[in-house]
């Protein structure tokens, strides 16, 4: 058969049609007979069993029972009318019942004719009845392919009103097998099979759509998911390969000067152990000949900064200048002052460049970096832009990595003719499971060790019915000198809601805290960088003792005298920006603490939120929390949602067979790292499918 017969049009199956290939196209992304072989169900209804009317319990579960309709009739009711059919077997009879769709029944029904029939159960006045039951007759449920497990499929409203029901999306897949009786071609090599003991593809893609037990789904299911979380991992690994063989870069031969004098005599502490472990393999990195690109993880706190400091300083050592985008102005500047700080008493030029930056001090930038005097940048998106030239970029760090797309990151890699070397950091820390699959490209580093001396942040839930005795607390805190932050939620849908619930606070809190022994300062997204700046500075100053803000202060902002975040509405957040929240306290030596204010209205998902964040302060754990509540794309961010397209593997679920999956594809490439080995061409060529179609599932003879 013609390998691209997959890539047929989806209407030219019988039973589609223009009309409805549209709705499929537009409600699941179902263009091609490949693609609706690729939509595999959510769950399975058990239909190995058929009972008898007189086997019927009370308990409104979905059965399967073979009889006869032996009438119809029509029943007034308030609004309307029923119709009601007498169903009977040879041990009892019930009634199946229509609210709506009665024209087609009643023009379609055979009476005494024997048909399956299957749904719902109620028990009411003594007999057992089938609200819309699904009906097939037994002549015909006998011709199609044996289905003992029901597949349910995903659906939308307007799939059903169009007449595509999960049985209908059933019908069509039967079509499309009994059509093409394809024998799909093996994609995972004999002796791999033969060792996992896994089903062929054929058969595994069979029962996936009609299962015939229990056991052979679990085995199609097992198969199917490997296979995914295989070629995914084998393309993480492949691309790790290539760049570290082929892509070149900068030797960083040299630790000179700039690294030494710092080291020696301007590092305010000693480093932790998890620290020093991780600027020793970044070196690694740098000394060999291969371009690095390294993720850097670690909670907030842990002091990533000072790692990526030094790290830009062993760039200097080796003559090459350094960059370090940032995705938002706050955080820049943060990084802009914190850098320049540590790096005073040292010929060290440091430059920042954001969207508010004027254009007489742009020009000045542009020319000091590309005459080499300006030795870093640090800066926002604006870093990316074509007029900024370096003489030699050797460096390029990007902070909070996830808030940029991989094509942006990308530019940074053409601003010199040798691509820089790449150090991603991220506070948000990343479950193993996830990294493995997003990042499995990237050589990894984690913080895992908090500076000495620092108190792990008290973390509680109040209610708002306990706000005088919060307020209370607040008050005792600033009058030991101490600084407080009041979060309020920023949702983009519903920006002047929140901006409204900001302002309510901001005067509450002005009634509650009044000048001139209190003084406040607000942020928040609708103010001009200047003014936003302004107040930022006053509350890092001291000269405000309460900063009330939305999100935007959400990384980056750094006052070790801060000791209390409160979080209001805290159910309305995510598990992960509640732990960034509470990462800005707690940066001193003194006892910090986190509010988490909600009303007594919680989803059971926000309980689970707040109580995981009043019981620890590892943000592994949190993550792993968080994933399991949201999963793998919204916890990645729009800009990485679409990385992990999965159709079948769930990398929370299934964490055991991305182990092994990742185990075989490491061990395949080592010992065949072209897959050149004639056991591997089927490796090879579905690999070529993967890269050429981004679906491995197209393949039939």
């Amino acid at each position: 058969m013609n390998a691209n017969y997959l890539q047929t049009p989806i209407a030219y199956l019988k039973g589609v049609g223009p009309s409805r290939a549209e709705t499929l196209q537009g409600e699941l992304g179902i263009y091609t007979y490949q693609d609706l072989i690729n939509l595999f169900p959510n769950r399975y209804l058990d239909k190995t069993h058929y009972y008898k009317i007189n086997e019927l319990q009370r308990n409104s579960a979905e059965v399967q029972v073979i009889g006869k309709i032996i009438q119809l009739k029509a029943i007034e009711q308030k609004r309307g009318k029923r119709l009601v059919a007498t169903f009977v077997d040879e041990t009892g009879k019930m009634e199946l019942v229509w609210f709506r769709g009665q024209k087609w029944i009643r023009e379609n029904i055979k009476l005494n004719v024997p048909y399956v029939i299957y749904g719902k159960t109620n028990w009411f006045n003594g007999t057992f009845s089938m609200p819309h039951p699904e009906l097939e007759l037994l002549e015909d449920h006998k011709k199609g392919l044996k289905v003992s497990m029901q597949p349910i499929y995903p659906s939308t409203e307007k799939l059903s009103s169009r007449g595509i029901t999960n049985k209908g999306t059933s019908k069509l897949m039967q079509q499309l097998f009994l059509d093409t009786k394809a024998r799909f071609v093996e994609t995972l090599p004999t002796y791999l099979l033969s060792e996992l003991k896994l089903m062929g593809k054929s058969d595994a893609l069979l029962n996936i759509h009609f299962p015939k037990s229990q056991e052979e789904l679990a085995k199609a299911q097992f198969r199917l998911k490997f296979e995914e979380l295989f070629y995914i991992q084998l393309q993480l690994i492949a691309k790790k390969m290539v760049r570290k063989n082929k892509i070149k870069g900068f030797p960083f031969t040299a630790v000179g000067t700039y690294f030494g004098d710092f080291y020696n005599n301007h590092l305010p502490f000693e480093l932790t152990n998890a620290q020093k472990r991780v600027i020793k393999e970044i070196r690694a990195d740098l000394g060999s000949n291969a371009q690095m690109n390294r993720l850097l993880q670690g909670d907030v706190g842990s002091g990533k900064t000072i790692v990526a400091l030094m790290t830009i300083l062993l760039a200097l050592d080796n003559g090459f200048q350094a960059c370090l985008m940032a995705p938002t102005e706050i955080l820049a500047t943060q990084h802009y002052h914190g850098i320049t700080e540590l790096l005073q008493g040292l010929d060290i030029k440091v430059a920042l460049l954001t969207g508010s930056v004027k254009k007489s001090a742009r020009k000045v930038i542009h020319e000091d970096l590309e005459s080499g005097e300006l030795h870093i940048l640090i800066g926002t998106h604006a870093l990316l832009e074509d007029k900024v030239q370096y003489k030699n970029l050797g460096l390029a760090i990007i902070d909070e990595q996830h808030r940029f797309g991989v094509a942006q990151r990308a530019k940074l890699w053409r601003k010199n003719t040798v691509p820089p070397h790449i150090l991603v950091m991220t506070a948000t820390p990343i479950p193993r499971t996830l990294a493995m699959s997003l990042y499995g490209d990237l050589d990894i580093s984690v913080i895992d060790e908090l500076p000495p001396g620092r108190k792990p942040i008290k973390t509680v839930h109040r209610f708002d019915s306990n706000r005088l005795k919060v307020f209370s607390f607040l008050k005792d805190e600033i009058n030991i000198g101490r600084q407080v932050y009041v979060v309020y939620p920023l949702i983009q849908e519903s920006e002047a809601l929140d901006y409204k619930d900001l302002m309510d606070g901001y005067e509450s809190i002005s009634r509650d805290f009044p000048a001139p022994k209190y003084q406040i300062s607000i942020v928040h997204g609708q103010m001009k960088p200047a003014d936003k700046e302004f107040e930022m500075q006053r509350f890092i100053k001291g000269e405000t003792q309460i900063m009330v803000a939305t999100t935007v202060i959400e990384v980056g902002v750094n006052v070790p005298n801060a000791s209390v975040m409160i979080i209001e509405s805290a159910e309305r957040f995510g598990l992960s920006q509640l732990h960034q929240l509470r990462g800005r306290v707690g940066r001193g030596a003194d006892q910090s603490y986190c509010i988490l204010m909600t009303s007594h209205k919680l989803s059971p998902d926000a309980k689970t939120r707040l109580e995981t964040m009043v019981r620890t302060n590892d943000g592994f754990e949190i993550a792993e929390v968080d994933l399991k509540l949201r999963g793998p794309g919204d916890i990645m961010g729009t800009q990485q949602s679409g990385v992990l397209n999965l159709k079948i593997a769930d990398i929370v679920k299934d964490n055991d067979i991305l182990q092994t999956a990742r185990h075989y594809a490491i061990k395949i490439l080592k010992e065949d790292p072209s897959l050149s080995n004639p056991s591997n061409t089927v490796v090879s060529e579905a690999y070529a499918q993967l890269v050429k179609h981004k679906n491995i599932w197209t393949y039939i003879s």
